[in-house]
């Protein structure tokens, strides 16, 4: 199978990695994303990976707290889902590093971007996480951020729904489906696929995004050699 993308960026929600119980980690899920990235680094893909960590704390719940402490709340809950999934990734013999925003160098690196490239060169998956290390800034964010820095060729957004729609198609059964789009549609529409700096920050630097489910993890590999599925994000379209 002939590869569209040598380098990608894979953001996964922590949404994603609780699949349909809502909260923490579902073994299966976790299992099958990570199967699925040791069948697209066999195929010589270099993976980065930025988690998010919804599955066990969100910022803007932290209602009445400080809106910096509750961010860095949210940081600590993606260095949860980025051991479990090199974790996983290690027991399925793919060489795996994880790279925090913030220094706790007793369970990972500190993020340092020529690092990262080498370990990504050298055919290791690299794990971002602790977002960009700043509050008020999300994992989306980071995902465009880190994709930036380590020259990857798109980011592939796998998320719970299979798509970008024009309402929320489980409040709205007719919602319309995007198969390509802009950015700055997405922004004017204020469709919620990425926030408004994430996206903002894809057009600047012309690196598309692919929004598709993650409830398939097969849909990895089709997104990697060229199946149109999900949603193509671009700055021209």
């Amino acid at each position: 199978m002939e590869l569209k993308y040598k380098r990608i960026l894979l953001k996964v929600s922590g949404e994603a990695l609780a699949a349909d119980n809502g909260f923490g980690i579902d073994q299966d899920m976790l299992g099958a994303i990570c199967s699925s990235l040791k069948q697209a680094m066999d195929m010589g893909v270099e993976i980065a990976v930025v988690v998010g960590g919804g599955n066990f704390w969100r910022g803007r719940l932290g209602k009445g707290m400080d809106r910096t402490t509750a961010d860095h709340m949210g940081m600590m809950a993606t260095v949860i889902n980025a051991l479990a999934l090199a974790d996983a990734l290690e027991s399925r013999g793919v060489p795996t590093r994880v790279q925090t925003a913030i220094d706790m160098r007793r369970i990972a690196e500190p993020y340092i971007r020529g690092r990262a490239v080498r370990h990504l060169e050298k055919k290791r998956v690299v794990i971002f996480a602790c977002g960009t290390g700043n509050p008020y800034f999300t994992t989306d964010t980071a995902a465009a951020l880190r994709a930036a820095e380590i020259d990857a060729e798109a980011i592939l957004l796998a998320k719970n729904v299979d798509a970008v729609y024009d309402s929320d198609p489980k409040l709205n059964s007719s919602a319309v489906k995007f198969d390509k789009i802009s950015f700055l549609e997405v922004i004017n529409r204020q469709l919620g696929v990425m926030d408004s700096t994430a996206s903002t920050l894809c057009m600047d630097n012309n690196i598309p995004v692919i929004v598709f489910s993650i409830k398939e993890p097969d849909n990895i590999i089709k997104v990697l050699t060229g199946n149109n599925i999900g949603t193509y994000i671009a700055k021209e379209v």
